[in-house]
């Protein structure tokens, strides 16, 4: 599209210049015409001066003969006539040839009079034209800068919120992924716990399985002991018991019952 509007552009260029060449080419060719005919009108006006000329002698030679009365003067005033005649249509000829061309250069002086004056007011039109024309496009140039100004500030702005999107959301992952190492950081240190709280109970779990038969066995020495112990005691008991009752001849203290003997304990 571009492409075809600046060949159209070309071609109007391309006229509008071919068309200043011709008017350029006219202006000469009209005085050159005007600079033709006035040449002309010299030259006719010379052979129209020298007609007349012709014409006055002639005229002084009929004259001259006109005076004389022989035969042979008549002769020479008719033939004198008879040149006179001629010579009146060549000058008269010769002075409306250059009446015509006259004519013609004042007709044609008036159309390059005429031409001009259009030729100054189509320029004059065509400055005023061309003023617009730079007045329309300043105000497009103009127009245009706006536009890209205001593009730019746009596209700035855009790419201003992008980065500072951008950042906010790098910020959001950075805080995302600080939350989730120190969550992992938590977790680990947790099953790091876990793990040595099972492997202490691990390693007391043997130690107990080891510790609880020694335990047995001593309960049941010491149980065996007392119940060894527990008939020896209740024999020992019963022999004190013996030592210290009285005897049956030894006479009661007075208010006093004696203590009855208790029977041995049967081994």
């Amino acid at each position: 599209m571009a492409a075809r509007k600046s060949k159209a552009v070309d071609a109007v260029a391309n006229l509008e210049q071919q068309l200043a060449q011709l008017k350029a080419q006219l202006a000469k060719a009209r005085v050159a015409q005007a600079a033709d005919l006035q040449k002309g009108i010299v030259a006719l006006n010379k052979d129209a001066t020298k007609a007349s000329n012709q014409l006055k002698a002639a005229k002084t030679k009929l004259a001259a003969a006109a005076k004389k009365k022989t035969p042979a003067a008549a002769k020479q005033v008719a033939a004198a006539k008879a040149e006179v005649a001629k010579l009146k249509k060549a000058a008269d000829a010769a002075k409306l040839v250059v009446a015509n061309a006259k004519k013609e250069a004042a007709s044609v002086k008036a159309a390059n009079k005429l031409a001009a004056a259009h030729d100054k007011a189509v320029a004059k039109a065509e400055a005023v034209v061309a003023k617009r024309q730079k007045a329309a496009a300043k105000k497009v140039a103009v127009k245009e800068k706006l536009a890209a100004k205001k593009a730019a500030a746009r596209a700035k702005l855009a790419a201003k919120k992008a980065a500072a999107k951008a950042k906010l959301a790098a910020k959001k992952a950075a805080a995302k992924k600080k939350a989730a190492e120190k969550k992992a950081a938590v977790r680990a240190k947790l099953a790091a716990k876990k793990a040595s709280a099972r492997a202490k109970a691990a390693a007391k779990k043997p130690a107990a399985k080891k510790a609880a038969p020694k335990a047995k066995t001593a309960k049941s020495a010491t149980a065996s002991k007392a119940t060894a112990k527990k008939p020896a005691a209740k024999a020992k008991a019963a022999k004190k018991a013996v030592t210290k009752a009285p005897s049956a001849s030894t006479p009661a203290k007075r208010g006093r019952k004696p203590k009855a003997v208790a029977p041995a304990a049967s081994a």
